[in-house]
């Protein structure tokens, strides 16, 4: 069974992967090229869809066999990365100005 430190890191990987390919301009991505992506076991990937999808951040149409057809973020899914990059930007700038001492 996979611990909850790699199910969470399955969970940002499956939003990360999906934010850019947002910002590319592909706002779906096939289960396939997600899962070589990642290089997620199918039930793994499942996994973490099904959890992602239960919270609405993202929306999965599932093949027969219960894994991802094709996945894509929903306007929440883009309006939680979208506050994580403002937050990740926010940190990096303060690091940058705080004085070494």
């Amino acid at each position: 069974m996979t611990r909850l430190r790699e199910r969470k890191n399955n969970r940002e990987a499956v939003l990360r992967s999906l934010y850019g390919a947002v910002e590319r301009n592909r706002p779906e991505v096939s289960g396939s090229v997600l899962r070589a992506e990642l290089g997620l076991p199918d039930e793994d990937l499942s996994a973490a869809c099904a959890y992602l999808a239960d919270e609405g951040l993202i929306s999965v149409d599932w093949t027969s066999h219960r894994t991802p057809a094709a996945v894509s973020l929903t306007h929440e899914g883009i309006r939680l990365m979208e506050e994580l990059e403002e937050e990740q930007g926010e940190q990096g700038r303060a690091e940058k100005t705080e004085p070494d001492g």
